[in-house]
């Protein structure tokens, strides 16, 4: 498909070595449907090379994508067109196999064509479809870089499903911002107050840009401008998703002001005239500016909506309040491989007497913007009664932003792993062990402040951080703090502690709340070296619930895809999830936060979730459940080579789980890989099942837990077990760990199984050998080979030496002398034996 000169194709080489200036002009010489549309891709190589760089109509911008073979570009012709052909310029790095798609809801893609073996240049296709949507989705890169196109023109015959342009105003008293204003009598306000007789403008300077929020996704079809005298000789007419990347509607040159009025196409929720050049000596001035919209019939997704059948608002006066909390219990108790999914919330306000008991699934928050907004004079109880009194798999359930006053003094909260217990005010002391102090397995609190003592008696492990306790009782064998006002000091070399006195970087988890009658999200900001909780001060940013596509049960992974390119957020509520293609992530500042454990499921062997390497994505509150057909990477944050530094606006993983059979056979190679840079883990549980259905050493195959390749990655509170192999693999620089629990897989069938290298078992917590920057503390790896309890495995972590590598405070224990450790780390620390499970352990290395 090469249409190139030689000469051209040796120009071509040579732009691997220097860039020119110009290109040639794309070989149509019609205008595009495709040029100035919206285009959204899977990711951004930065942020010269944005999607809309490729449908501008320049042949001296591009686009380009990360360092992936599965990346793609994305055309919103605006309404439906018939698509005869399409061109492609390709820069120096190019696709060699891939398709180009359409697509007449952004939804379901058909292939207009598959082309192999292009050698690059311009690719000139001649195809037949009819849609609204076009993408070019890359099978296989030509070159060891992304993909990247300098134009991507598509011709054809507009026309097809759309009906009409509306005449009212969509704009018409929407929230408007400006570049600047000139005074005070003329704000941005003025050009969508639907009155003629003000205006906004701006200040004397070049460029200056007005903008509204139309408040959701729009089609716009045409642009009404009423200028005052200084008017705008040059400007674009724009419309944005997000209202950070825009994509230009209508390029005007040599206007004369007046009143005139704009035919467009394209979609967005944000509009925006932006000035270029002006026509006078003095700013630019709109008397008003009308926006209309119309419908293409293939409705964008909209953001906003109720909660779901799942989600139980509750408020103190609510009838039958301690049934609803009973009901949802006597079916969750016990059901820990179930399908049930539920989330309370409880308005503002004070509840007396009740006792919200918390089996699998069920999580409880308040809706106040802090936690002493919603007081429960009464308990929030976990306990181990369906287990016989063994707390050790309480798993999957959480607490979250309100204030209990326990009813004896005391409440109780026994839980193993994935149940985070975050933002509560707790007016009394917290008993972490179930009724009868049988064994129990947690554990973690964040951003809370606990009056009286916290006891957590048989709890073999806990992590709290940025807290506040009235007291700590003891510890089994690891107890890590760091930030907590209150908490015991170090003492690791004769009990259980691990105390830090600050958190080196964090970020509360985002959550639900009640704005007088409104729901928005609040977005916690980021504290450097924090210590105690972040409220009342609650630092951060809300988000309006319409910003939010709120996913309920039946939802499809197209239509989350479709959403998230509208530039919504995703709020899952309670559910089951089932996914036919992966959830693709891609810009920045995302927000994905569940309710009530909502659950992933991908099919047929794709991945759960990809997120581009942007800043800021938030991810919390949700459960990944693997497939029956193997997965490669369940969730994967940024790109392979991912190199940007996202220190100032990391993204955030927070109580995100992830599960490997239990609930049914399930597979996959990898369960998270974190290639961007500066990413913070905050309290995750990776597991591949010891128990439940669909269990075994090949039917549950999962190789490794967490693989992290980006550099200055942050895990505090990490909890990864069972996997196949490495349960942390740990390649990227500068990396920190702050506690981590783990168990090696218990159905390890022989030694010969796990032989590697000379070395009998894979280590819980490997770093690799090319690092040269790494700490950790409050490490601990336990062993339990119940299908051979002869194996004796050679350490529970591995890492180089080196005097930038520096662990502190790590043990490893025989449960119960099913196996043991030859050592705690490479060859140091003495073996464990016997069977009384006294961890062995090291308090510095080296």
């Amino acid at each position: 498909m090469r249409l190139r000169s030689l000469g051209t194709a040796l120009a071509a080489t040579a732009a691997l070595i220097a860039l020119p200036a110009t290109h040639p002009p794309a070989v149509a010489a019609e205008t595009p449907l495709s040029q100035g549309k919206t285009a959204v891709a899977s990711s951004e190589e930065n942020a010269g090379t944005t999607a809309t760089k490729a449908v501008d109509g320049d042949a001296g911008t591009r686009w380009s994508s990360a360092a992936g073979d599965e990346q793609w570009l994305q055309i919103d012709l605006g309404s439906s067109a018939t698509v005869t052909q399409v061109v492609l310029n390709w820069e120096a790095a190019y696709g060699k196999d891939y398709k180009l798609q359409i697509s007449g809801d952004g939804s379901n893609w058909s292939d207009l064509k598959s082309v192999t073996g292009s050698d690059g240049g311009v690719d000139t296709l001649d195809v037949s479809g009819q849609g609204r949507y076009v993408r070019m989705l890359g099978v296989h890169r030509a070159t060891q870089w992304g993909y990247s196109l300098w134009e991507f023109q598509v011709f054809g015959t507009a026309g097809g499903t759309s009906a009409g342009c509306g005449t009212s105003n969509a704009a018409q008293g929407r929230p408007a911002t400006a570049s600047s204003t000139e005074n005070a009598g003329t704000p941005a306000s003025a050009a969508f107050d639907g009155s003629g007789t003000t205006r906004w403008s701006s200040q004397a300077s070049d460029p200056q840009w007005v903008q509204v929020d139309l408040g959701s996704v729009q089609d716009v079809c045409k642009i009404d401008l009423t200028w005052e005298a200084a008017y705008g000789k040059d400007f674009q007419i724009q419309a944005s998703s997000d209202g950070q990347n825009w994509s230009t509607l209508k390029s005007v040159t040599g206007a004369s002001g007046g009143t005139a009025s704009y035919d467009v196409s394209g979609s967005g929720r944000y509009v925006r005239v932006y000035g270029t050049a002006r026509g006078t000596v003095y700013g630019y001035s709109l008397w008003e500016v009308a926006v209309h919209t119309g419908s293409t019939g293939v409705p964008p997704v909209q953001g906003g909506g109720d909660l779901g059948p799942n989600v139980i608002v509750v408020n103190p006066s609510t009838p039958d309040l301690q049934q609803k909390f009973d009901s949802v219990f006597a079916q969750q108790e016990s059901n820990q491989f179930g399908s049930g999914r539920y989330q309370f919330l409880l308005k503002p306000g004070t509840y007396n007497g009740i006792n919200a008991q918390l089996g699998f699934y069920t999580s409880i928050s308040g809706l106040g913007a802090n936690p002493d907004d919603t007081q429960i004079n009464g308990d929030i109880t976990v306990d181990a009664g369906w287990f016989n009194g063994n707390a050790t798999q309480n798993f999957w359930r959480s607490a979250e932003n309100l204030a209990i006053r326990p009813s004896n003094g005391t409440d109780r909260w026994a839980v193993a792993q994935a149940a985070p217990f975050r933002r509560i005010h707790v007016q009394g002391g917290l008993n972490l062990a179930p009724n009868g102090y049988g064994w129990a397995s947690g554990g973690y609190i964040a951003d809370s402040k606990i009056d009286g003592t916290v006891g957590p008696y048989s709890q073999q492990q806990w992590y709290t951080r940025d807290s506040s306790v009235g007291g700590w009782t003891n510890g089994v064998w690891n107890m890590t703090f760091t930030g907590v006002q209150g908490a015991p000091a170090t003492n690791f070399d004769s009990g259980p502690y691990t105390t830090l006195d600050t958190t080196p970087v964090s970020r509360e988890k985002p959550f639900l709340y009640l704005d007088g009658s409104t729901y928005k999200v609040f977005v916690p900001s980021k504290r450097t070296n924090a210590r105690g909780v972040s409220w009342p001060a609650n630092a951060g940013t809300s988000l309006p619930l319409d910003q939010f596509y709120v996913v309920k049960p039946g939802a499809t992974a197209a239509t989350i895809n479709t959403a998230l390119a509208q530039g919504l957020n995703l709020l899952f509520t309670p559910g089951v999830y089932h996914l036919d293609r992966t959830i693709d992530v891609t810009r920045a500042n995302t927000v994905v936060l569940g309710l009530g454990l909502a659950t992933l499921v991908p099919d047929n062997g794709v991945d759960a979730m990809h997120v581009a390497d942007v800043d800021g994505v938030r991810l919390a509150g949700f459960l990944i459940d693997a497939g029956p057909v193997n997965s490669d990477t369940l969730l994967r944050i940024g790109t392979p080579g991912s190199g940007a530094d996202h220190s100032a606006n990391p993204t955030t993983m927070q109580d995100v789980f992830v599960r490997i059979g239990g609930a049914g056979p399930g597979l996959a190679t990898n369960s998270v890989v974190v290639d961007s840079n500066n990413v913070i883990i905050d309290h995750t549980w990776l597991w591949r099942a010891d128990h439940g259905s669909g269990v075994g050493w090949d039917t549950n195959r999962a190789d490794y837990g967490l693989r992290v390749n980006g550099n200055d990655v942050l895990a505090t509170g990490l909890f990864v077990e069972h996997y196949n192999k490495y349960d942390v693999y740990w390649s990227g620089e500068r990396g920190r760990t702050i506690f981590f629990q783990n168990e090696k897989a218990y159905d390890v069938p022989n030694a010969a199984a796990i032989t590697h290298d000379g070395i009998v078992g894979y280590a819980a917590y490997k770093v690799a050998d090319s690092v040269t920057t790494h700490e950790a503390w409050g490490l601990g790896s336990y062993c339990n080979f119940t299908a051979d309890p002869s194996i004796v495995q050679a350490h529970g972590f591995q890492v180089p030496t080196g005097s930038g590598i520096k662990l502190h405070d790590l043990l490893v224990i025989s449960l119960g002398g099913k196996g043991q450790y030859a050592h705690v780390v490479n060859n140091t620390g003495s073996p464990t034996s016997g069977t009384d499970t006294v961890p062995s352990k090291v308090t510095q290395f080296p």
